[in-house]
């Protein structure tokens, strides 16, 4: 089974029609149709069925195709592992990284460009739900973020640290100097908060349904946890961030921690990556680096 066919193969499934792909990948339809029968003889099995518009996958057919992304992943994997082995702690690393999380990073990432000055980076801020696909199919190195509490097969997990998730406002909010706030208080506030779909919100939300309150009034909603600690700097707008990223803007946005017990909620932080992945030498500094600033 030769690599070329398996490419050409991909490229008849996604037209559905030998002549259009051949004329995609500037070949003709007789030499795309050796390549299919080149294919079965390998596999021993019929991938395409003939049809009036084109042609249509087999069972095996569909097989083969959910492979060959993974085949292509590995191939680049193979080729920045080369690359990478002839520049030393150098090449390109494609990081994500969760919103709250990104207000540490600087810190960690000046210490690893003094140790690697040519090393260059690509950086992507948002949440799990667009970064693990991102990941699972090659286009991010890893992921630093919220260990989430779904099953991550086939990924490595390196635990960091644990953070608070809490509620936070202006220093000039009403409530800001109180001493103990109970949730009911919070009810008819207004929020800044990330989309409905991330796990840290479906949990605030839940923590007010399971006691009988009306959920939280989002007013902006926003993935940025900047722009939201921005927002309520300047606005009677809560939000729910996390305590080491509040931390770290605190003093500049005159942001701060309310006390509400019940809204206290327990993050696991760490490093993400596929297991069976190449993990650059950059990669694998940076995360020694984050896993000693987290140890001190």
């Amino acid at each position: 089974m030769e690599l070329r066919d398996i490419e050409y193969f991909a490229v008849i499934a996604k037209h559905g029609n030998v002549r259009r792909a051949a004329d995609a990948l500037e070949l003709s339809p007789p030499a795309l149709s050796k390549c299919l029968r080149r294919l079965e003889k390998s596999l021993q099995a019929r991938i395409v069925k003939r049809t009036p518009k084109g042609i249509e996958l087999t069972s095996v057919g569909s097989a083969l195709l959910a492979q060959i992304e993974r085949i292509r992943v590995t191939l680049a994997d193979v080729a920045r592992e080369a690359a990478d082995i002839s520049k030393g702690l150098a090449g390109h690393m494609r990081i994500g990284v969760g919103p709250a999380i990104s207000e540490l990073l600087p810190a960690t990432y000046t210490m690893l460009l003094r140790e690697a000055p040519k090393l260059t980076s690509t950086i992507e801020i948002s949440d799990n739900d667009v970064m693990f696909p991102a990941l699972r199919n090659g286009t991010l190195d890893l992921i630093v973020n919220v260990i989430p509490e779904f099953s991550m097969s086939g990924l490595a997990v390196e635990h960091l640290f644990d953070d608070d998730y809490v509620v936070c406002a202006s220093t000039r909010h009403r409530l800001a100097k109180a001493k103990r706030i109970p949730i009911s208080a919070l009810v008819n506030e207004r929020w800044a908060l990330t989309t409905s779909n991330i796990p840290t919100q479906q949990l605030l939300e839940r923590a007010f349904l399971d006691r009988g309150l009306r959920p939280p009034e989002c007013a902006v909603e926003v993935r940025s946890a900047r722009l939201r600690l921005q927002l309520v700097a300047v606005t009677d707008l809560l939000c729910y961030m996390s305590t080491k990223a509040l931390k770290a803007v605190s003093r500049s946005l005159r942001v701060r921690e309310l006390p509400v017990k019940e809204l206290k909620l327990r993050r696991n932080i760490g490093v993400i990556y596929r297991k069976d992945a190449y993990l650059s030498p950059s990669a694998r500094r940076l995360i020694d680096i984050l896993k000693e600033q987290y140890r001190r």
